[in-house]
């Protein structure tokens, strides 16, 4: 099953001062999106930057408190792959080429027409969070090969480092099965792990998921079953 728009699935965080213009963009283009959050300074926008975690930063230059520049300094310090877009009215060569140095993914001059906003946030999707990324496994179950997460029905499952590198490695098989001595090599790097306790991270793995989401291919290995 395709996804028919790419943004569905994105969260993003706007920040503008004027409560006029937040609104108006807001209602104009939050329903496309996973999730819209929004904030009206610099600073409010760093605290729900950092409680949300959002995909996609949208943000305005000058504002009080902090402005967009330097907030975006700092998420990008705390993030460097969060993606940051500028909408300002300003043009001079001197704050483009800050909004550059701190790593700004886009800058557009306002006034910015929503569709126009919404071909560019498409276009960062398709580039930035590319569809064949995300792996859908049946059962309301996907994985992100980017993010390195597994989800059930939009919502993340929490598992141990070596557990996702376990489930991304029998994604990478779908359709055929992950080999013991395989996986041996490729999760535990040949650690003199045993097949009991495979078998026992196997197990914990199930908990988390569902008795049915790995499968034992008896003799041979395990592969995704749902």
């Amino acid at each position: 099953m395709g996804i028919q728009n790419p943004l569905k699935k994105l969260s993003i965080l706007y920040v503008e001062d004027e409560v006029d213009i937040r609104k108006s963009l807001t209602n104009a283009i939050e329903d496309e999106f996973a999730k819209f959050i929004t904030a009206g300074d610099g600073s409010e926008g760093l605290k729900k930057f950092k409680k949300f975690e959002p995909d996609i930063v949208i943000t305005d230059i000058l504002m009080p408190v902090k402005d967009g520049l330097e907030m975006a300094r700092e998420i990008k310090a705390i993030s460097k792959d969060t993606v940051i877009v500028i909408l300002s009215a300003f043009s001079e060569k001197e704050r483009l080429f800050k909004a550059i140095d701190i790593g700004i993914d886009k800058y557009l001059i306002k006034p910015v027409h929503p569709d126009d906003l919404l071909s560019l946030l498409t276009n960062i999707a398709v580039q930035k969070f590319s569809i064949s990324n995300v792996v859908e496994l049946g059962k309301g179950y996907e994985f992100d090969k980017n993010k390195k997460v597994l989800i059930k029905n939009g919502k993340t499952i929490a598992l141990t480092k070596k557990e996702i590198f376990f489930v991304s490695f029998l994604v990478g098989h779908l359709g055929t099965f992950a080999l013991h001595e395989d996986i041996k090599r490729s999760v535990w790097a040949n650690k003199n792990v045993n097949d009991a306790a495979i078998r026992t991270f196997v197990k914990r793995i199930r908990e988390k998921t569902d008795k049915d989401f790995i499968k034992n291919v008896p003799a041979l290995g395990y592969k995704i079953s749902i």
